[in-house]
């Protein structure tokens, strides 16, 4: 399973050479326009080049690894962000204003066993589009508001993780906000976290970013100690 929430910036003049950079099974395997689609096919392609079969049979018993799949990640941001510094001067200008070349790239991706997620702005002074997570050991409808739910806790396990963009219930305190350049790793109901260093990673935690860009997008933004509180 494959999901992108965001954008690649400077789309229609990245997508010719991250096509032409894939092997040809990746590219014949796109069958869209679509910026998430194409950016599904760099990441089997990073899966190849770290000498793993996306096809392979261990999807269907021990998987490849989470760590295998947080380097898939990686790598397919690191290619995007080199694809996008690759834009000719001449093409940053349209329509006499400056091209866009920021993504947001809020990946996740599980080969059945583990799940990875992304939170990422190719940007400093930016906020990536939020992300969320939750653990529990049940995930109930509150008897007093049907159509309500909530996570309920019974003891310090976590039978069941969810991750969202958004809370999905009032309870606050039942979520947690992934870092804005992060990854969330979960492996048997285990929930790790790592920061993506790179050229836009900051590691003050009171480093302060604008929410415009992705609010722009139409996406949510606002970190949990904004919301009110």
């Amino acid at each position: 399973m494959w999901m992108h929430n965001g954008n690649i910036g400077g789309w229609k003049y990245v997508k010719r050479n991250l096509a032409i950079g894939l092997r040809a099974r990746w590219f014949s395997s796109v069958g869209g326009n679509t910026d998430s689609e194409w950016a599904f096919a760099l990441f089997l392609d990073a899966l190849d080049e770290l000498g793993y079969d996306p096809s392979s049979t261990l999807l269907n018993t021990t998987g490849f690894g989470h760590s295998v799949l947080r380097k898939a990640l990686l790598a397919t941001i690191k290619r995007i962000n080199a694809l996008i510094a690759e834009i000719p001067d001449k093409d940053r200008k349209e329509r006499e204003e400056e091209l866009d070349c920021r993504s947001l790239l809020n990946f996740a991706v599980t080969d059945g066993h583990s799940v990875v997620c992304t939170r990422y702005v190719s940007s400093m002074t930016d906020e990536a589009a939020s992300l969320y997570w939750s653990s529990g050991t049940s995930w109930q409808e509150d008897q007093s508001m049907k159509g309500r739910y909530r996570m309920e806790r019974r003891d310090k396990g976590a039978d069941i993780v969810l991750v969202a963009s958004e809370p999905l219930t009032f309870e606050r305190d039942d979520w947690v906000i992934v870092p804005t350049n992060s990854t969330l790793t979960i492996h048997k109901q285990a929930v790790m976290i790592h920061p993506i260093v790179d050229q836009y990673y900051n590691p003050n935690p009171s480093y302060t970013r604008s929410t415009g860009f992705a609010v722009s997008k139409g996406l949510d933004a606002t970190e949990e100690k904004e919301r009110g509180e």
